[in-house]
C-alpha cells in the first residue's frame, strides 16, 4: 500500500502539472496553442512508444512496429481533448481550467452511465444536483465568471477525455494502445499546423514546457497511473482524482501568481463535494463495467486510461 500511495501521489501531481505547464507556456506567449499541442503529444508518443518497446519481448516488438496498437476513434477523442485543452488555457487560469475539465469529465462519465442503465440513487442524485447548481453559479455572468469561450473549449476537452477514458477501460494493452493513440493524434495535428503555419510561433521556453508536459507529466504520468491503479479499488481511483483541481489551484497560486476568487473557491468546493457524493455512493458496482463495455464493445479487464 505505501508504494501504491506514492505512485498515486506522483500521478495526481503529474495530472495537475499538465494544467500548470500548459497555462505557463501559453499565458506568456512563449508558444501558440497548436504548436504546444503538437509538440506535447509528439513528445508523449516518443516516450510511450519507447516504454512499450522496452517492456515488450523481441517478437512483440516486431509486431508493434508492423501493427500499431490503438485506433483512430480514440485518437480523435484525444485530438479534441488536446486541442480544446490548450486553446482553453489561452483564456482560463490553471485552477479554473482544471476544475471545469474535471467536472466535465465526471459529468460525461456519469451521463453515459445513466444512458447505459445505471440510474442514480438518492445520494447520487443529491450529489449531482449540488454539483450542477454549483457549476451554474460558477458560470453565471459577472465580474469573476470564467471566460465563456474558454469554458466551452475546456468542457469539450473534458467530454472528449471522458469518452477516451471509457474506451480505454477495455484495453488488454493500455500502455501500447495509449502509445498508438498518441502517435495517431500527433499525425492528426500536422494538417492543422500546416493550415495555421503563418500564425505559429514557438520559443525555446515554450518548446521545453511542451516536451516536459508530453514526456513527463503525460507520458510517464499515465504509465505510473497504470501501475498505481493495480493497488486501488475503482472507487478509490475515481475519488482520488478529486485532488487534481485542488493541487492545480495551489500550484497556480504559488507558481503562476493566480489569485483564486471567492466564487471559484465556493463553487469549486461545492462541485467537488457533489461529485464526491456521487462517486462514493453505494451504487451498483457493475455500472462502470457495463458502461465501458457498451462504449468500447470489449471486456473491462484492463485499467482505465486517465
Amino acid at each position: 500500500m505505501p508504494v501504491t500511495l506514492l505512485l498515486t501521489t506522483i500521478t495526481m501531481l503529474a495530472f495537475a502539472s499538465n494544467s500548470l505547464l500548459t497555462r505557463a507556456a501559453l499565458a506568456d506567449g512563449a508558444i501558440d496553442a497548436i504548436s504546444f499541442t503538437t509538440i506535447r503529444f509528439a513528445a508523449g508518443a516518443v516516450t510511450l512508444v519507447a516504454l512499450t518497446l522496452w517492456q515488450s519481448g523481441r517478437r512483440e516488438r516486431s509486431r508493434l512496429l508492423v501493427a500499431l496498437p490503438g485506433n483512430w476513434t480514440s485518437a480523435v477523442c484525444l485530438f479534441v481533448y488536446g486541442m480544446g485543452f490548450s486553446l482553453a488555457y489561452l483564456r482560463l487560469g490553471a485552477a479554473t481550467g482544471a476544475l471545469i475539465l474535471f467536472a466535465s469529465v465526471q459529468a460525461g462519465m456519469i451521463a453515459w452511465g445513466v444512458r447505459c442503465g445505471h440510474h442514480p440513487n438518492r445520494t447520487e442524485a443529491v450529489g449531482l444536483v449540488i454539483a450542477f447548481v454549483a457549476f451554474v453559479v460558477l458560470m453565471l455572468p459577472g465580474l469573476h465568471a470564467p471566460d465563456l469561450w474558454g469554458s466551452l473549449l475546456m468542457m469539450s476537452a473534458g467530454l472528449a477525455w471522458a469518452a477516451y477514458s471509457l474506451r480505454g477501460r477495455g484495453s488488454a494493452d493500455p500502455l501500447g494502445e495509449t502509445a498508438g493513440n498518441f502517435v495517431r493524434m500527433s499525425l492528426a495535428c500536422l494538417p492543422v499546423a500546416l493550415l495555421k503555419y503563418n500564425s505559429l510561433h514557438a520559443g525555446g521556453d515554450g518548446i521545453v514546457l511542451a516536451v516536459i508536459c508530453g514526456s513527463v507529466t503525460s507520458g510517464l504520468g499515465y504509465s505510473i497511473w497504470y501501475h498505481a491503479m493495480r493497488g486501488l479499488k475503482p472507487l478509490q481511483a475515481a475519488s482520488v482524482q478529486l485532488t487534481v483541481p485542488l493541487i492545480a489551484a495551489v500550484g497556480g497560486m504559488l507558481l503562476l501568481s493566480e489569485a483564486p476568487t471567492l466564487r471559484l473557491v465556493v463553487a469549486g468546493g461545492s462541485i467537488l463535494f457533489g461529485v464526491s457524493l456521487t462517486i462514493l455512493s453505494k451504487g451498483s458496482p457493475a455500472a462502470p463495467t457495463r458502461l465501458a463495455e457498451n462504449l468500447s464493445g470489449r471486456s473491462t479487464s484492463g485499467p482505465r486510461a486517465s
